[in-house]
């Protein structure tokens, strides 16, 4: 009996901490946000060196910032010559907020 009253209470911090990021973060309410960029920037397919560029920004383009991606990109869209494009982008394009 000892050892499961043990067991209960080694587990209910990790319990209440799941809890508490479920709430407070949810990926389902966000919806693109309209940014301009602020140097010269490019639309990549990926996120590696490799990747290629599918469009080149010039400053002040705007871009629909998608999600967040890491630290260093962000998924971003954007209408170039009536074409909609989807690829990846530096936080370093964008002032920061």
């Amino acid at each position: 009996m000892k050892k499961l009253i043990l067991c209960l209470l080694a587990f209910a911090p990790l319990a209440s901490c799941s809890t508490a990021e479920v709430g407070s973060y949810s990926h389902a309410n966000r919806t693109p946000v309209a940014h301009d960029s602020v140097v010269e920037c490019g639309l990549y397919n990926g996120m590696t060196k490799e990747s290629t560029v599918l469009a080149t920004l010039s400053s002040g383009t705007q871009v629909q910032v998608t999600d967040t991606v890491d630290q260093y990109f962000v998924k971003a869209r954007l209408t170039k010559d009536g074409k909609t494009l989807s690829g990846y982008m530096y936080r370093t394009c964008f002032a920061s907020k």
